[in-house]
Parts: structure tokens; C-alpha cells; sequence
């Protein structure tokens, strides 16, 4: 791919500075209201309720997971805009072009076994380990990878919460609404979504909450904190300009 000034970017390349514009220009995380699900009255029969006591739970995985993926994030931002992700550029004098290279494969795909490269590719080897280096360092002193070890850990606990969550009897209707709380906020692609079966579990969270606080005013139920679209918050999206960048495994 070639641009005005001559320089031709691996596609990897390209997509991980995409990516990361998004990534530090952007962050959709889901915020709950404490003091909100912390107000009202103990909901109808609670303390009986294993799928409830398993929603409290859920909920604050939840949270914490929400709080840990903006740190990261936070950090992402701060190591990009501080060393950039590692690449090496290589001018190539048969193409009158340069290229830019940011992992070992770009190397192989570009250089190959050709001796007569041989010269250029140890080069961009140094390169992209020099500022390899950089990252690595600026990473071990600021904590990204350790809040990413973090996030995704809590993001694990939570989801596996949630599966339990799930095959847990509810015996109260704030059992339930705990459950189509939960699907709504883990499930939910985009912010009111249209298709089935969104509206429906939305339609049905809304209906339980108003007959539970019908039968008992003041009662808390989940879902009634609800004031507008649940933000979204998917998972394989949380960091997808250095999940790309790392390959699935630069992370230790």
C-alpha cells in the first residue's frame, strides 16, 4: 500500500494505528450508579433467593471489571502516545520505497531467505527490537500489562459468575429480573438494539420490575437503576489495538 510520500505500511500496521486511534480517542464502559443499587427496600423475598444473592455478586464483578478495563485503557493511551507500538522502517532501494515492519513476521514476509537482503533484514531486526525494547520498559514501568492481567482476570470471575447466574433457580421475581438484568448487560451488542430478542427481554425486565414494586413500593429490584440504554462494554473490544498489536501472547 502506497501513499503520497513514498512510505508503503504493512497492513498489520495500518490496522493497529486504526485501531488504537479509536482505542485511546474512545472508551465505552458500563457504569452503574452505586448509591443506586444500593437504595431501597430489601426486594421480595431476597434472603431466600440464590439467584439474587448470585446477581450481588455478578454485580460486583461487574463493576470491578468496568473499573479495571478504564485503567487499562488509561495506560494503553498512556504507552502509545508515549513510545508508539513497535516497528522498524526499511528503505528498499529496488522499489524506491519504504516499509514499515512492526512484528517477525512482517521480517519473514519481506525479506525471506534472500541473501541479498540479508543486510536490510538484520537491520530491521534491530530496529524493531530497539524500540521493542522501549515499549517493553515504559510498559514494566507504568503497569500496563499487569492492569491488563488484571482486567482480563475480572473479566473471567464475571463471566463466570454470570454462567452461574444463569443455571441458578431463581424463586422471587427479583431472581429473574436479576437474570434479564444480567443477560441485558452482558449480551446486548449496541445500546438498544432492535432485534430479537432484545426488546422483548428489555419489555419483560421493565414488566417485572413494575409489578415486584407494585406488590412492595420502595423494593429494589435489579434492573430498576435502569434510566437509559445499558452502555456497552464487549469484551473482545476492551483493547483491540494492543490485543492485535501482542499477537496473544506478548502479555507476561
Amino acid at each position: 500500500m502506497a501513499d503520497s510520500d513514498n512510505t508503503r505500511v504493512f497492513p498489520s500496521v495500518t490496522r493497529r494505528m486504526l485501531l488504537s486511534g479509536t482505542a485511546v480517542a474512545t472508551v465505552v464502559l458500563p457504569l452503574a450508579d452505586a448509591a443506586a443499587l444500593a437504595a431501597g427496600a430489601p426486594a421480595e423475598g431476597s434472603a431466600s433467593d440464590p439467584a439474587l444473592a448470585l446477581w450481588r455478586d455478578w454485580q460486583a464483578a461487574y463493576l470491578d471489571t468496568a473499573a479495571l478495563c478504564r485503567r487499562q485503557q488509561r495506560l494503553e493511551t498512556q504507552l502509545v502516545e508515549a513510545i508508539g507500538f513497535p516497528y522498524a522502517e526499511v528503505y528498499l532501494p529496488d522499489e524506491d520505497a519504504t516499509v514499515a515492519v512492526s512484528w517477525h513476521g512482517d521480517i519473514e514476509e519481506l525479506f525471506g531467505d534472500d541473501p541479498a537482503l540479508a543486510e536490510l533484514r538484520a537491520q530491521a531486526e534491530a530496529d524493531l527490537a530497539a524500540h521493542q525494547a522501549r515499549w517493553d520498559a515504559e510498559d514494566k514501568r507504568i503497569g500496563y500489562s499487569a492492569a491488563r492481567r488484571a482486567e482480563l482476570a475480572a473479566a473471567d470471575h464475571e463471566q463466570e459468575l454470570v454462567e452461574v447466574l444463569m443455571a441458578t433457580p431463581a424463586n422471587t421475581l427479583a431472581g429473574v429480573a436479576g437474570k434479564l438484568d444480567a443477560v441485558l448487560r452482558e449480551g446486548e451488542s449496541v445500546e438498544e438494539c432492535t432485534e430479537f430478542p432484545w426488546p422483548q427481554l428489555r419489555s419483560a425486565l421493565v414488566d417485572l420490575v413494575g409489578i415486584a414494586q407494585t406488590r412492595l413500593p420502595g423494593a429494589f429490584m435489579p434492573g430498576s437503576d435502569r434510566r437509559g440504554p445499558y452502555p456497552r462494554r464487549r469484551r473482545e473490544a476492551v483493547c483491540p489495538s494492543v490485543m492485535m498489536y501482542q499477537r496473544g501472547d506478548r502479555v507476561t
